[in-house]
């Protein structure tokens, strides 16, 4: 589908990349940019710096759909790369990896990606997961830190509401997540929110960084017996991002690309044409960069 961009005052530019010449191009004229490449895997640029974000690489249907969630029966991921796996990884400077579930951190992107690049784990024992898969240069954002310039800044959420996490299994199955805040002198703050539902701790990290750019994910996936009940934002949570944060830009992204997802992105795009906040809300087709 065409992605639902805008003109506004916050001077947004995109360009669906065809390949490396486009991407290169465009990234000589731009200082920030975000690219959705499937899923919940974004690239983030800042000047020179590049991080990749919780990288999914393997080919269309190489996995199970995941057990006991809505569409179970459907192979993962749903749709190809928007270019080989390892032009996504060619520029990356730095990877973050906000959880280690296998759509954000798969087999394919630990067979890829050089074992010395720089890793950003949430927590000590998904920096020893990643360790023993041959990576030895992982770092855990406990609270903030550094890298090419950029500042950058954990913020906390629940990959799920408390009637989920209130069933043992559910709550080790879903475990722990984080979000990132990108901050960078004479650029816009950038927020990965990642996979929560809205918390308060989202709002927290909204009203102390007040971002300006806000990567949501929307897909409201869903696991069996909590139908409507979802694990990760959905239409909702887009509405209310925009009224905790009317100013902000809002990139949508984790939609039609595994089985759980409930939410499209042409169901997301009716709906904020709906409520009037298009001119506030992105959602990019994989492969789209924006440039700021």
């Amino acid at each position: 589908m065409l992605s639902k961009t805008f003109a506004s005052s916050l001077a947004l530019t995109t360009a669906l990349i065809a390949g490396n010449a486009s991407a290169d191009s465009v990234s000589r004229e731009a200082t920030q940019q975000v690219q959705q490449i499937r899923n919940a895997t974004v690239k983030i640029t800042y000047g020179d710096t590049t991080f990749l974000i919780d990288p999914m690489l393997a080919e269309q249907s190489a996995y199970p759909g995941f057990e006991n969630t809505y569409r179970s029966e459907l192979r993962n991921p749903l749709v190809g790369l928007p270019m080989p796996a390892e032009d996504v990884i060619g520029d990356a400077d730095a990877v973050i990896v906000t959880h280690t579930h296998l759509d954000h951190w798969d087999a394919a992107a630990q067979e890829l990606l050089p074992k010395d690049i720089p890793l950003f784990a949430q927590n000590a024992a998904d920096a020893e997961l990643i360790r023993s898969q041959g990576f030895n240069d992982v770092r855990i954002l406990d609270d903030d830190a550094e890298f090419g310039g950029v500042q950058l800044h954990k913020t906390g959420g629940q990959h799920g509401s408390d009637a989920l996490y209130a069933v043992p299994e559910l709550a080790q199955s879903l475990g722990d997540v984080m979000g990132v805040i990108f901050e960078a002198p004479g650029q816009k703050t950038t927020y990965v929110v990642g996979d929560t539902v809205w918390r308060d701790e989202v709002e927290q990290a909204l009203e102390r960084y007040n971002p300006e750019v806000i990567v949501l994910n929307t897909g409201a996936a869903e696991v069996t017996g909590f139908e409507g009940d979802p694990i990760i934002m959905g239409r909702e949570d887009t509405l209310r991002t925009h009224q905790a944060a009317p100013d902000a830009t809002i990139i949508a992204v984790h939609m039609d690309a595994v089985n759980h997802m409930t939410l499209s992105r042409d169901e997301l795009s009716d709906y904020v044409q709906e409520e009037g906040i298009q001119d506030h809300v992105s959602i990019p087709a994989d492969g789209e960069i924006i440039s700021f």
